[in-house]
């Protein structure tokens, strides 16, 4: 199983979300781009245990399974083609969601997330597992 972790898909597993961590550890590889990294980051710089997440970070992205995939030309097609879509069916997401599913897409990956809004993008398979029971 080829994997791609969004934002919420990271910060569920390191909070221990069982069925994330289950997948995290059966995938063959694991992948994430920068759009993901810079969320991540960001979200490091607001709290109050910055070198302790980067430090994590770090350990996850040395494992010889993660890949970080670069955003590019093809991403941008990608992106164009979803965004688009979404447009047609009154659905948009978060621009750096698209960004997200554009590297899934590209790459034909699982993506692995909490935000059910990544349902809505047709051009991907998501595993969408709620952060809370009732979603």
């Amino acid at each position: 199983m080829r994997i791609f972790l969004d934002t919420s898909a990271y910060s569920a597993f390191l909070r221990g979300h069982q069925e994330i961590k289950q997948n995290i550890q059966r995938a063959e590889e694991i992948w994430v781009n920068a759009i993901v990294l810079g969320e991540l980051r960001a979200g490091f710089i607001r709290g109050r245990q910055k070198q302790k997440n980067e430090d994590l970070l770090n350990q996850f992205l040395s494992s010889p399974r993660v890949h970080i995939v670069s955003v590019d030309e093809e991403t941008a097609e990608r992106y164009a083609v979803i965004l688009n879509t979404l447009w047609k069916v009154g659905k948009p997401i978060p621009t750096n969601d698209l960004w997200i599913g554009a590297s899934v897409m590209q790459l034909g990956l699982i993506l692995l997330t909490t935000d059910a809004h990544f349902l809505n993008v047709s051009q991907i398979i998501v595993r969408h597992f709620p952060q809370n029971p009732s979603e």
